[in-house]
């Protein structure tokens, strides 16, 4: 896949379950293209954040049925990928809030 390293990684996970990986196992989730492999996720992270990646995991997350009143929509499914970053490295994403 040759893609610029900004259109793999679309946007951080945060929540409370993403928070507490980050400070247990020094683990961070992003959303990612549906397409992009563990190799050029790892990649991507390394060259946009400047940090060390020590593994990748990936999931396929099926979207939620939504109801608005007697409608029904389907959220998108999207790919979820946990990046464990090496010990020592860290990224922040609200510093200073």
């Amino acid at each position: 896949m040759n893609q610029n390293y900004y259109e793999i990684i679309k946007r951080p996970v945060i929540t409370e379950k993403t928070n507490i990986q980050k400070d247990e196992f020094n683990q961070v989730s992003f959303e990612v293209e549906k397409r992009a492999n563990r190799v050029e996720i790892s990649r991507a992270v390394e060259k946009i954040f400047g940090v060390k990646v020590a593994k990748t995991r990936t999931v396929q997350v099926k979207g939620k049925v939504k109801r608005r009143g007697r409608i029904l929509g389907k959220r998108k499914d999207w790919k979820k990928a946990i990046v464990t970053l090496m010990p020592g490295e860290r990224i922040d994403f609200f510093e200073g809030v």
